[in-house]
């Protein structure tokens, strides 16, 4: 079916297109009251520490009210009705996990290894989400590895030649 042909969006589509254009204007103004509470001194290039948190809440606040407004007049055109997949739980529950892990495990283990384990287990649940999780301890193995090999050159970019101090495993600075 053509999307020129496609019919605007039910009332309840509409309405759960609406709740998440709200849903993003809301997120925007928790960053924005968030932002307020980070320092605005100007650091190099005239460019404080808040900028980037106050860009992403102009932007959600922007993009929730345009879904929302999307929303109530016709829906999200050229969506055929019924063509929305479900959200897979596993694989979100597998990255959230690694998220949080790499949050509380940082500064215990350090950036390289935290950021490993958080790479080993987003990847798990992307396989997982396409059906392609079986590949037991050689597969966990290789993906801790493959998560070492981008996140050293991450730290020691930051370490090394920013100068900018992230957790690391040992007091040498390499790891």
């Amino acid at each position: 079916m053509r999307p020129d042909t496609m019919e605007p969006a039910t009332a309840r589509g509409s309405v759960h297109q609406t709740l998440v254009g709200l849903g993003a204007v809301l997120l925007g103004i928790a960053y924005g009251i968030g932002a307020v509470a980070i320092p605005g001194e100007a650091g190099y290039g005239g460019v404080g520490p808040n900028f980037l948190p106050w860009l992403v809440a102009v932007a959600l606040v922007g993009c929730g009210g345009w879904l929302a407004w999307e929303a109530q007049h016709g829906g999200f055109r050229g969506v055929a009705e019924g063509s929305v997949e479900r959200g897979d739980w596993d694989a979100l529950a597998w990255i959230s996990a690694g998220v949080l892990l790499n949050a509380a495990a940082i500064e215990r283990i350090g950036f390289i290894l935290s950021c490993a384990c958080c790479f080993a287990f987003a990847v798990h649940g992307l396989r997982r989400s396409e059906g392609r999780a079986g590949r037991g301890l050689r597969g966990a193995v290789a993906d801790l590895l493959t998560g070492m090999l981008i996140a050293a050159p991450a730290y020691w970019l930051f370490t090394k030649l920013l100068a900018i101090n992230l957790p690391g495993l040992t007091r040498t600075g390499w790891l």
